[in-house]
């Protein structure tokens, strides 16, 4: 017997030595023949124009323009709408014989673990240490604004899905941007788009969607099982097989076992997190007034308008829309598959989805900046990203990264299994909803993530977040396009409500 697991001992060692020989080579290979195509690709997506002096990526105006614009045109439903999508998400408008597979909650659970990542916590530093105190205000402005643009694409999610035999749905913007131009005499262009947005997207998701977020988990539990002597120091690849099979696990059973997981996990990091960074703010107490007037200085300075002020915005802008992600249209795929029949109660409850995630998480994160890295002089010592934010929070408590770095775990494991959906749909879009297709791309997805482990693909990262951003460029013009139809179709289901016409649980 011990003999035998010599034997397996031995045949584990000898291919984890081929396994990371090999994967040492692909990633050169991969470099060499992706580099140029993604460089090219990276600077059309993020071109940037100067505003007063400073950088400003095109994608970025594109999507805060629509921003603006849907706020506006729905009359300040983020807004108006915000009480109703709580009492959505609280279950006050359920009808379980509604189409669907998942509930109002589980919907937003599954949107919002998809997009709260390690930018959430390091992006936000960054943004600050760019963009200066000032960035934390604009942040939440741009998520404020951001929440009109999920609703958009979220009610058109649901209202375009479609029906499988065995009755799940799908749903996203390759459906709504195909009706479209269907309903209009140009249904192959309308395929095509759809099938453009369907390829993008499964591109996006194995780069920033699966093996960034195994990458950035591997580094985080490397750093808090002690660095260099941790015992996974070198052993990428068995990280990696083991979040790939726990990504597995969640991910084989469908929607409705990865908005289940992430019901659970969702409120469980958010928590975590928020009472985490509360408590540092709270111990810095004495910086807090002096935290808030620098914010608000340094974003609205007349001195600064034409530098450090417009600046702020940009960066601001910036980290708010990339890390919400409003206006790419992923998160209307989670929401399509909410059970309900009424397509804006779904787009009321996306609401709450840029407000967590920017809000909420990211103001959160500039606080502690703000109130204890800046004062102590933290931002001086050469830190940046979650380094900076995670010397913030062991400032107070040494021990505090540990509860920070299981928050950074969970962040990037529920990213994981919500673009493995995402993924999922545009590859069904694709190749068919057949079970087998399906498993197909599961298992591909999964070693993806294995592989995210242990080597360093930059350049397919740099072409999968550039291809992501791309989609966003139709995704907006559908959104414009659609906007009548969505504001007739909100307004009407806000009447019905103050009629009393929409079933509301316990009536």
């Amino acid at each position: 017997m011990i003999m035998g697991w010599n034997r397996i001992a031995a045949g584990c060692a000898l291919w984890s030595c081929t396994a990371v020989a090999a994967a040492e080579g692909l990633d050169q290979r991969v470099e060499a023949m992706v580099r140029p195509l993604a460089n090219a690709l990276s600077s059309a997506v993020f071109y940037r124009v100067d505003i007063f002096g400073q950088p400003f990526p095109l994608i970025v105006l594109w999507l805060a323009v629509a921003a603006v614009f849907f706020t506006l045109y729905m009359g300040f439903i983020n807004i108006r709408g915000f009480g109703l999508a709580l009492r959505h998400v609280r279950g006050h408008f359920h009808n379980p014989e509604a189409n669907g597979e998942i509930s109002h909650f589980q919907a937003v659970a599954t949107a919002v673990s998809g997009t709260v990542g390690i930018g959430n916590i390091g992006g936000v530093a960054v943004a600050i240490a760019i963009g200066g105190p000032g960035a934390a205000l604009w942040l939440v402005v741009a998520g404020f604004l951001a929440m009109s643009t999920k609703l958009v694409e979220c009610t058109l999610g649901v209202k375009y899905r479609r029906y499988n035999p065995d009755g799940s749905v799908s749903g996203g913007p390759m459906y709504y941007l195909e009706h479209y131009l269907g309903e209009r005499g140009a249904p192959r262009w309308g395929r095509a788009l759809g099938g453009f947005y369907a390829i993008s997207l499964v591109i996006g998701c194995l780069g920033i969607g699966n093996m960034f977020q195994s990458n950035q988990a591997y580094v985080q539990f490397v750093v808090i099982t002690g660095g260099e002597q941790s015992f996974f120091a070198d052993k990428g690849w068995l990280f990696g097989l083991l979040i790939a099979a726990a990504v597995a696990v969640v991910i084989i059973g469908g929607i409705k076992s990865i908005a289940r997981v992430a019901a659970h996990i969702v409120p469980f990091m958010g928590v975590l997190y928020a009472l985490s960074a509360l408590v540092i703010i709270g111990m810095s107490y004495e910086y807090v007034p002096a935290a808030f007037r620098l914010i608000f200085t340094d974003a609205l300075s007349v001195e600064s308008a034409t530098g450090g002020a417009v600046g702020a915005m940009i960066v601001g802008f910036q980290r708010a829309l990339f890390s919400n992600e409003a206006g790419i249209g992923s998160a209307s795929i989670a929401h399509s598959a909410v059970q309900t029949n009424e397509p804006a109660s779904e787009g009321l409850v996306s609401l709450l989805e840029p407000f967590i995630d920017t809000v909420v998480i990211c103001t959160l994160t500039s606080l502690v900046i703000v109130t204890t890295a800046i004062p102590n002089g933290l931002m001086d010592a050469g830190l940046e990203g979650i380094a900076l934010t995670s010397a913030a929070f062991a400032h107070h408590i040494a021990w505090s990264p540990y509860p920070l770095a299981l928050a950074a775990l969970l962040f990037a494991f529920s990213t994981s299994i919500s673009w493995s959906y995402y993924g999922l749909k545009g590859w069904t879009y694709l190749f068919g909803e057949a079970a087998r297709t399906q498993m197909l791309f599961k298992a591909i997805f999964c070693a993806f993530i294995a592989l995210g482990c242990m080597i360093q693909l930059t350049a397919v990262l740099d072409f999968s977040d550039a291809m992501v951003f791309l989609i966003a460029i139709p995704n907006i013009l559908g959104l414009y396009l659609f906007a009548p139809e969505v504001k007739r179709e909100v307004n009407d289901y806000l009447r019905r409500i103050r009629a009393g016409e929409v079933h509301i649980n316990g009536d």
